[in-house]
């Protein structure tokens, strides 16, 4: 599934939303210095916005598809998973992983930002966290039990508060921080903020999603027409909550480099 966001990177790029303005202020002055390190960068959204307040980026991205539109807006960034990739001597004031922390393994990758973070550098890690209207979801999940029906994947098991899954992956980064011993105490921040989709711009990002972006066309289609059907009946539209979870932590000056 981590490799296939990049089938049209054009669309992912278009669709998916940016993170909050208070978030990307916290990071730029909790971090020592401009330098930072974006894991998984995709195409380049979250460098984007720290780019605007006055970072120096590069990013790191395993699919070559996602990497070279980062390129062609302007951003650095090498082809490779982060536990794969050669730092060759750089370091840096922040590493930063938008939506994509959950692709790295939790010991190995919090022990290589370390080594490549200077003294007190900052390491986080955030996602966009939604609660998709009830109506939405039902929609979503027996249309999808329809068209892929051998899929483990249950939609309608995601149903509840989201937040709680992303508690769970953020004790999981935590234990590995705390297995490397170089980190201080990990913060955990939270921005809740809402958004408001017509019909029209939720089923563009739809083909986006992680379960959605491996299907055909004629699977797909049934799928939009569904949720399609279900916005419909919300009046055309509809505002979704969102909270961006975050964890935070800093380098120990004693921790070992390179």
């Amino acid at each position: 599934m981590a490799e296939s966001f990049g089938i049209d990177a054009e669309r992912y790029d278009r669709t998916r939303l940016r993170y909050p303005g208070a978030l990307v202020e916290r990071i730029v002055a909790t971090a020592p210095g401009p330098d930072v390190l974006d894991l998984g960068c995709g195409t380049g959204i979250a460098a984007c916005q720290l780019i605007e307040a006055g970072c120096r980026v590069l990013g790191v991205e395993p699919d070559a598809r996602m990497a070279g539109f980062a390129r062609r807006t302007g951003i650095r960034s090498e082809v490779a998973t982060f536990e794969e990739w050669d730092p060759a001597g750089r370091d840096f004031d922040a590493v930063i992983a938008a939506t994509a922390w959950h692709w790295i393994d939790p010991i190995a990758g919090a022990a290589k930002a370390a080594r490549v973070l200077r003294p007190g550098g900052l390491l986080t890690a955030f996602w966009n966290v939604f609660q998709m209207p009830p109506d939405v979801m039902d929609a979503f999940a027996g249309s999808y039990r329809q068209a892929v029906p051998d899929s483990p994947i249950d939609l309608q098991a995601m149903a509840g508060p989201a937040a709680g899954t992303y508690d769970s992956m953020i004790g999981k980064a935590t234990g590995g921080i705390g297995r490397t011993g170089a980190f201080g105490e990990v913060e955990q921040w939270r921005f809740e903020w809402e958004w408001h989709y017509t019909k029209e711009t939720w089923l563009d990002q739809m083909p986006t999603s992680g379960v959605l972006t491996r299907l055909s066309p004629d699977q797909l289609a049934p799928i939009l027409d569904s949720v399609g059907s279900a916005i419909d009946r919300l009046g055309g539209g509809f505002t979704m909550p969102y909270v961006t979870m975050a964890f935070a932590c800093r380098r120990n000056d004693a921790a070992p480099t390179g």
